[in-house]
């Protein structure tokens, strides 16, 4: 990689993602930035072009405002993701009004749960550092851009490609087995 500079940031206590999210406020200053949580991975699929972040970084240049990826989770998985609700502007782009952590099935206002892919607009940090301890006595990043959505706006993206739980032992075979079989084996990796 010719031309990279990485730095990085540590979070020295376990505070939730919204916290850690907080801890890279010196790396990002007043630029827009993507988060990509490393227990999911995220493929591009035969269909498509671009990979996740590349597709929502064109989602990100129409609307100039924070970007999350959702997908359809059946009900009996729903208590394990962040869910949004929001208007449908277009197919797979919604706009956020609702956003809820971890909700039981009952609770949840829609099956459409948020993945480890954002693209977060810098006022996102003041926005968490006014945030209290959500679910799980965490801060969460949830609750940010619940608030960030109502002061302003908030893009549910329906990414085009695959999604594997890597933080899950099924999750993380699935994904190994897909990347041996269809890139592996046919020399794509």
């Amino acid at each position: 990689m010719h031309g990279c500079i990485f730095s990085f940031t540590r979070q020295a206590e376990m505070k939730g993602l919204g916290h850690a999210i907080l801890t890279g406020r010196t790396l990002t200053g007043m630029e827009p930035f993507g988060v990509v949580l490393a227990d999911d991975l995220c493929l591009q699929d035969d269909n498509s072009q671009a990979n996740v972040l590349e597709q929502m970084v064109k989602v990100f240049n129409q609307f100039r405002c924070s970007i999350v990826a959702v997908m359809e989770v059946p009900e009996d998985e729903i208590h394990k993701y962040g869910v949004i609700k929001g208007e449908e502007l277009k197919d797979g782009l919604y706009k956020v009004s609702d956003m809820v952590e971890k909700p039981n099935k009952e609770d949840a206002p829609s099956n459409l749960a948020i993945i480890g892919r954002y693209i977060l607009t810098p006022d996102i940090f003041g926005i968490i550092e006014k945030t209290p301890p959500g679910k799980g006595g965490e801060i969460q990043l949830t609750d940010a851009l619940l608030q960030q959505a109502k002061d302003g706006c908030v893009i549910a993206y329906k990414f085009k490609g695959n999604r594997y739980d890597c933080g899950s032992v099924e999750g993380f075979v699935e994904a190994t087995n897909y990347v041996y079989e269809n890139l592996y084996l046919k020399g794509k990796a």
